[in-house]
């Protein structure tokens, strides 16, 4: 894989991790404050964990 695409997929990767973050943002605003985070929000916040985490892998070295 080329560094190219290597770079493309990361900021793919970045990209969705920003829209998840989003969906949760806009989800807990819907909640007051003293009730608890819907599942949804907290799922939307570990899928941009996660897809943070893999867009990562992209600038790991391979030897």
């Amino acid at each position: 894989m080329t560094n190219e695409v290597k770079l493309l997929l990361r900021r793919e990767l970045l990209l969705l991790a920003g829209r998840e973050d989003i969906a949760a943002a806009q989800e807990a605003a819907l909640v007051p404050y003293w009730a608890p985070c819907p599942a949804s929000v907290v799922g939307h916040r570990a899928a941009a964990r996660a897809l943070r985490e893999a867009a990562e892998q992209f600038l790991a070295p391979t030897w």
